[in-house]
């Protein structure tokens, strides 16, 4: 038991220590995801400035500081609690026998560095798209993404506005995700995470970009601007579920954008039932009756 806790409290110190040294500049610059999350926010939300699709949006747009508010929660503030029980758990699955080459698919550790991040990217974003679906198919796990679809004006900020439960849903599929690849060199991730991010908050922004042909490969604003969109095909329970790739989507045929305005209405029929503070979303999702 004894090594089960001071995993614990190594995790958690642990993570707590990184996260300062990253913004005090004492980590690698780029493995920097503190810096690194607040340049790419504030590069896209420059191009939002510069170049609105919805030119009547405000700058500060509704719940602007709420969505800024959850980037920093969801990716420090929640990582840092959370961390000690990952370690925990880690620890947990190495004295049952269970490590990452037991279950590797294939080791391609002898493969070029560009390629095993192109299949790490590719895994990872299908991993996260099928998360996505159970998401809107399930309302045990609806009710949590609601808070995600409760955004009523589209910006990059609202990217990660998600319930702290959607971590504990995508983490543990992601692990697994990385799992089957055997050979996969951690240190490397983080050129996948700011690719990843920066993808995220341009689909959120209020940008008009299709990128041509690559539409059918990458996900872009107009694209999952009708995944948020309050009113969806009959018999549809969500569209365009794609995180960084929109193949996922003309695969499975999820796919869905009638048309490309940017003036559709926002959210989810019931969504006036959402608590506006922050505080109050934390706890939304555990009753039966928030699905309704």
């Amino acid at each position: 038991m004894e090594k089960y806790v001071d995993a614990l409290v190594n995790g958690f110190l642990g993570t707590l220590q990184w996260t300062w040294e990253s913004i005090i500049f004492e980590v690698p610059w780029y493995t920097n995801y503190f810096w690194g999350l607040i340049a790419i926010s504030l590069a896209v939300w420059l191009l939002e400035i510069f170049f609105p699709w919805r030119k009547e949006q405000p700058i500060f747009r509704k719940d602007f500081w709420l969505d800024a508010f959850y980037m920093f929660f969801n990716f420090f503030i929640f990582a840092i609690v959370i961390s000690g029980i990952y370690k925990m758990l880690e620890v947990l699955f190495t004295d049952l026998g269970i490590r990452a080459k037991s279950l590797a698919l294939i080791d391609f550790s002898s493969w070029p560095v560009w390629a095993q991040l192109l299949v790490f990217f590719v895994v990872l974003d299908f991993v996260q798209w099928f998360t996505h679906v159970c998401l809107h198919r399930f309302p045990i796990l609806w009710r949590f993404h609601q808070v995600h679809h409760s955004v009523k004006e589209m910006g990059f900020a609202a990217h990660l506005r998600y319930h702290w439960m959607e971590n504990i849903l995508y983490k543990p599929l992601k692990v697994f995700g990385v799992m089957l690849l055997g050979g996969f060199e951690p240190e490397h991730a983080y050129v996948v995470h700011f690719v990843a991010i920066a993808i995220g908050h341009l689909n959120h922004a209020n940008i008009k970009l299709t990128y041509g042909p690559l539409k059918y490969v990458f996900n872009n604003p107009v694209m999952h601007l009708y995944h948020h969109s309050y009113r969806l095909p009959k018999g549809k329970f969500g569209v365009n579920f794609g995180i960084s790739l929109s193949l996922w989507d003309y695969l499975f045929k999820t796919n869905y954008v009638p048309e490309d305005s940017g003036t559709i209405p926002l959210g989810y029929p019931g969504d006036e039932k959402m608590p506006k503070s922050f505080w109050k979303q934390l706890v939304y999702g555990f009753k039966k009756g928030d699905d309704r």
